[in-house]
């Protein structure tokens, strides 16, 4: 018998399958259309969208173009003093959030995966928002806790399982008003299966949680895989 590779090899190939086949929920002609339609890329964000597709694994992850002006463009209309985002990745997203804050304005952006710590730092020492950006490693459940701030945007693009948990610590740290950003939550039209594997319960079960929470409005963007924009009403307590 031939010997089997490691599970190690098996888990990280499936998860490689499977985010390449992700996040199109639109075919590949009307995204360009909708690409062609928005405000461009900066040359570092189409920098570090090239080195995350060379360097990076599974480097889906990236929000990309258009997600990326969705997140620019609310971040914009709220013109935010604080910014906390769960889930750094290479910082894509984060320079894209960063584009709305006020001058004074402040970015915390929290991750665990310490190997790209180096190009994390480097994308965000040759942007403009360097000095407004605090990058801290560590456990997000553990890191929020200490942070004594009050968001008028949060983003959740971490491990979903825990995404119920993030928004429970997060939400009285939300202003009135605020919005709570989180990613992922169509799962590549999963959500709608009636079998439903681990990970797809997981995202269900949080849509339905924020759903079913009377001190939020809420929506679902078909944007990528599925925005849930979520605005803290101003009696929301």
């Amino acid at each position: 018998m031939i010997p089997l590779p490691q599970p190690s090899f098996y888990n990280i190939l499936w998860k490689v399958t499977v985010y390449n086949q992700q996040m199109s929920l639109i075919n590949d002609d009307l995204q360009d259309l909708l690409i062609a339609y928005c405000e461009p890329e900066s040359e570092l964000l189409q920098q570090i969208d090239r080195e995350t597709n060379l360097k990076v694994l599974m480097p889906r992850m990236l929000s990309g173009h258009y997600q990326g002006r969705v997140l620019s463009m609310l971040s914009k209309m709220i013109s935010p003093k604080r910014i906390l985002e769960i889930g750094t990745f290479t910082g894509y997203a984060t320079l894209c959030l960063a584009e709305g804050l006020t001058k004074d304005g402040l970015l915390y952006t929290l991750d665990i995966n310490e190997e790209l710590e180096d190009m994390v730092r480097r994308n965000f020492a040759q942007s403009a928002f360097n000095d407004q950006i605090n990058y801290i490693l560590g456990d997000a459940t553990t890191t929020i806790v200490g942070l004594d701030e009050v968001f008028d945007i949060v983003f959740i693009d971490a491990d979903k399982k825990n995404n119920g948990t993030y928004y429970d610590l997060i939400f009285d740290r939300v202003r009135p008003g605020g919005l709570i950003i989180v990613d992922n939550v169509l799962w590549s039209g999963k959500v709608l299966q009636e079998k439903q594997d681990k990970d797809t319960r997981n995202i269900t079960s949080f849509n339905d949680k924020i759903a079913a929470d009377e001190r939020v409005e809420k929506l679902i963007l078909p944007v990528r895989d599925g925005l849930f924009v979520i605005r803290k009403t101003d009696n929301g307590i």
